[in-house]
């Protein structure tokens, strides 16, 4: 079906914000603004037939600017942390903003999430694009950004990006959608099971040390599935440094998680071409409105946002970050979706 455009709301200061909605022969449907890229919603049914919202977000622009925790946004250039908010590169370091503790977050406080995209349909699909100047939040080189959102027939949506430089730079996109496959509630009776042997040691600010642990014997074994709330108030020192899990996964293929609504049955599979997945179980996401008169808090939802591995920079042997002038960067995150019986 064609792409609908309509007025989301404008921003503080003035700027019209407009979302773009896709919809498929079944009904299922996504909705993508062009204020940070971001997916404001996504409808699927669950095995009563019944459309769910399972992406939390809220209902105009001005609540997206105003509160934090890159609901559905688009993050980049660098997602997740950055240690000493500072790297070195072709024999220059550079300096960004530290704006988790002493570290760099997902892009700076005003990255890719905190800014307007152009945005237009082609075909089926909703493109958002935008060029990030040299030097925005720090970083080296000009880079143009395509974000290209698809819903398929099959109830899966697509996510691909795309990237250029005229310097070496980082790049390391992803989507940070909140999901809850109920339509609301605590997250921690969904199933999850992820496809991974060894996780990301975090130190107490979050952040990787370089070291893979396995997952076998700890709460971090999600190879089989079980309820993301299982083991989630273990006497773990990587939980409790977190307040659940903030951790990335290492992935042994393009199969990365499965996440299963306990009372909607809604299933949904993410695959991705990226090494690694962060599971984020929304563990200081304070009490507040959201989109259709729902309320979120913590643990309302699970984050599972496909990457590089996080503070790459400061890790020997983690995939690079790295985008060198002249080469062209595409990756694809895809989530799929069926009803459990």
């Amino acid at each position: 079906m064609p792409v609908t455009m309509h007025h989301f709301g404008a921003l503080r200061d003035g700027t019209a914000v407009t979302a773009a909605r896709l919809e498929n022969s079944s009904g299922a449907t996504a909705t993508v603004i062009d204020y940070g890229a971001t997916l404001q919603s996504l409808c699927v049914k669950d095995r009563g037939g019944r459309l769910v919202d399972v992406v939390l977000g809220y209902n105009d622009a001005l609540q997206y600017e105003s509160h934090g925790d890159y609901l559905g946004g688009t993050i980049g250039r660098v997602g997740n942390r950055i240690g000493g908010a500072r790297f070195s590169l072709g024999g220059r370091e550079y300096a960004l903003a530290k704006n988790d503790g002493e570290n760099h977050l997902h892009g700076g406080p005003m990255g890719f999430d905190r800014r307007m995209w152009s945005m237009c349909a082609e075909g089926d699909a909703v493109v958002c694009e935008r060029l990030s100047p040299d030097g925005e939040e720090g970083y080296p080189g000009n880079l143009r950004v395509r974000v290209t959102y698809t819903l398929t027939e099959d109830n899966t949506l697509r996510i691909a990006y795309d990237a250029d430089s005229d310097a070496d730079t980082l790049f390391n996109p992803t989507n940070h959608s909140y999901f809850n496959l109920n339509g609301g509630g605590s997250a921690e009776g969904h199933w999850l099971q992820i496809f991974a042997d060894r996780f990301c040691e975090n130190d107490a600010a979050t952040l990787p040390t370089g070291r893979l642990l396995p997952v076998e014997g700890t709460p971090f074994d999600f190879r089989a599935g079980k309820p993301v709330g299982a083991d989630i108030g273990a006497q773990d020192e990587q939980l409790t440094r977190a307040g659940g899990y903030d951790h990335n996964f290492c992935l042994a293929g393009l199969r990365a998680a499965v996440l299963r609504g306990d009372k909607s049955g809604i299933e949904m599979t993410t695959y991705t071409d990226m090494p690694g997945i962060q599971l984020y179980t929304a563990n200081f996401l304070s009490v507040r409105a959201g989109k259709g008169g729902s309320t979120m808090a913590p643990r309302g939802a699970v984050c599972l946002e496909t990457q590089l591995y996080p503070n790459a920079m400061n890790c020997y042997g983690f995939p690079s970050p790295v985008l060198r002038a002249g080469r062209h960067m595409h990756s694809e995150t895809v989530y799929a979706f069926a009803c459990a019986e």
